[in-house]
């Protein structure tokens, strides 16, 4: 089992320290490795019944998250975008950028085969993980939440950006139309504190401005430049 300096490494990648690190050895024990220990006369469970129950925890926190924040967006618009949230893709992503294959214990079959970055392996073990913060915690969503919040924070954002459309993608198809024109962002300007800029974009066709906004980070402004852009062309947005 991975002891020690590994999960103390996991705890504070998650910023989250467990009182009772058996649940996070559950987590990370996929089902190769309990039946290896079974042969052994070891009873080790698994993480299949934590990811059961990670997954309904991760699927309450996201759309509370969602219903709560996002009230100008419909029943449809938000079960899209907790579907992107909650998918294996994203879930697994998130699980490869925490590096947390690293953690999951294996059988020696499976650890041959790069079991280990298979999506579905990655994304069990993190709804998994979330189910253990969730009964360590003492069975309360306040801390799990926290958790789960964090490290899907740039997914979040990427999926309210779905929602509100993907006006860059629209403006390079209608200028792709026009074989001889070239669209370009250029960031005007960047003003205010490291920690809260705020980033003024221009959107550009052969060099002529068609658009500028701005916005907290440069991808938030160029969704602004395009959108401009858009609606100058006469796109009904």
């Amino acid at each position: 089992m991975a002891i020690g300096k590994e999960f103390s490494e996991l705890e504070a990648t998650v910023n989250y320290k467990f009182s009772d690190i058996s649940y996070l050895e559950c987590a990370l024990t996929h089902s190769s490795y309990s039946y290896e220990q079974k042969s052994r006369g070891r009873r080790l469970p698994s993480n299949e019944r934590l990811e059961f129950l990670g997954d309904a925890v991760l699927e309450m926190i996201v759309s509370e998250h969602l219903y709560s924040n996002y009230k100008n967006q419909s029943e449809g618009a938000l079960t899209k975008m907790r579907q992107h949230l909650v998918c294996e893709k994203t879930l697994a992503g998130v699980a490869r950028r925490i590096r947390l294959g690293e953690y999951i214990n294996l059988g020696n079959g499976e650890e041959n085969s790069d079991c280990r970055n298979r999506p579905k392996v990655l994304a069990d073990a993190l709804e998994a993980l979330f189910a253990a913060i969730y009964l360590d915690s003492g069975n309360t969503l306040g801390e799990v939440g926290r958790v789960i919040l964090a490290l899907l924070s740039s997914e979040i954002e990427d999926s309210v950006g779905r929602q509100k459309g993907d006006y860059k993608t629209l403006l390079q198809q209608l200028i792709e139309k026009d074989g001889a024109a070239v669209l370009e962002y250029e960031v005007v300007s960047e003003t205010g504190p490291e920690h809260d800029k705020l980033f003024t974009v221009a959107a550009k066709v052969n060099n002529n401005i068609v658009g500028q906004a701005s916005g907290s980070n440069k991808k938030e402004a160029e969704m602004g430049a395009a959108k401009m852009a858009l609606e100058l062309f006469g796109v009904k947005i």
